[in-house]
């Protein structure tokens, strides 16, 4: 129990000279992004998922099928703009490569103007109707954003702190735990990663509920500014951390 409240406490306050420096409690920040995510687009949008593909696949294998309640299109939809992202993120992984804090910060920076766009249209539109060009519109901008996120945390390399997928975290808390054999690493950073998760599902999903489609997305704009904010100042830093990992 100790280790694992010291790992926790590292995540949020790395210490001096750490190789991922500031970079995990911002991971943290987005991946509690992701939950919230995920809960507008498959509670909003109509079961559709524009952060987790693994989701968007089956889905597609079942509305081919003739599933009820789900669209191919959407799916589709969602993946090519996931993509989309993705491809634009790992450009600018590799343009900024010699520098992480500049990976982030450019990706955080655009997620901000494409989820501040998406809330914008949601404003603009009847909150109680998500259809039509809204819901595509807002399954284009929410796919490129978290394409982008993917991407560049990918290159990132921060163990544990994928910021979308938590299967192989939940697997390698089970898997590497003292009971199988295993030695335990980062205990408290991954139960942080699935905690964020849940968290920004469960306060995007109560949102939809209470208030509308709007506000969550607002939410999601409230998360990213600060964190945009923070990236864009590690922009200058020379510290060892921005360096790639080996």
């Amino acid at each position: 129990m100790r280790e694992l409240v010291t790992d926790a406490v590292r995540t949020f306050v790395p210490p001096r000279g750490d190789r991922h420096g500031p970079l995990p409690p911002l991971l943290l920040v987005l991946t509690v992004v992701t939950g919230v995510v995920d809960a507008v687009s498959y509670l909003a949008l109509g079961h559709v998922f524009v952060a987790n593909m693994t989701g968007n696949v089956v889905f597609l294998g079942f509305a081919l099928a003739g599933a009820e309640g789900l669209s191919a299109l959407a799916s589709v939809v969602a993946m090519t703009a996931f993509l989309a992202g993705a491809l634009a993120g790992g450009r600018a992984a590799i343009r900024f490569a010699a520098h992480r804090g500049k990976v982030l910060a450019i990706a955080v920076a655009a997620q901000t103007v494409l989820v501040g766009a998406a809330t914008l249209a949601a404003v603009l539109s009847d909150g109680d109707r998500v259809g039509g060009p809204l819901r595509s519109t807002l399954i284009v901008l929410l796919g490129l954003a978290m394409g982008l996120q993917n991407a560049v945390v990918r290159r990132l390399g921060v163990p544990d702190l994928t910021t979308t997928v938590l299967t192989l975290t939940l697997t390698g808390l089970a898997a590497d735990s003292t009971p199988a054999g295993g030695p335990a690493p980062r205990p408290g950073r991954r139960i942080l990663s699935v905690l964020a998760m849940f968290l920004g599902a469960l306060a995007g999903a109560l949102l939809l509920r209470h208030t509308g489609l709007a506000p969550t997305l607002g939410l999601i704009l409230l998360l990213l500014a600060p964190t945009c904010g923070a990236a864009l100042r590690l922009w200058s830093s020379d510290a060892a951390w921005t360096r790639p990992p080996n």
